[in-house]
């Protein structure tokens, strides 16, 4: 099973708020989902960036993979994704 670590949009139209979640690759993007492991909300000023790093950094030592967007996400937050390996 590829497991990938993506965003989920939530949120009204042209008012995006996303959550940051663990998936498998083959699910919809809004679908079913592994875990919960932070939110993004673009909206404000300054973006709010919440991620829990004990879980993000498990996940992807486990083998997960996370997309280009939550990539920066983790470097935006703080988070090293290299820490498991």
């Amino acid at each position: 099973m590829a497991v990938k670590i993506r965003l989920r949009r939530m949120g009204a139209k042209k008012a995006p708020f996303y959550r940051v979640v663990v998936a498998d690759s083959r699910s919809p993007r809004d679908g079913r989902f592994i875990e919960e492991i932070g939110y993004y909300n673009p909206t404000t000023k300054p973006a709010v960036i919440k991620i829990d790093g004990e879980k993000a950094t498990e996940w992807v030592k486990n083998g997960a993979q996370p997309t280009d967007i939550v990539k920066k996400l983790f470097a935006r937050a703080g988070v090293s994704e290299n820490s498991g390996k």
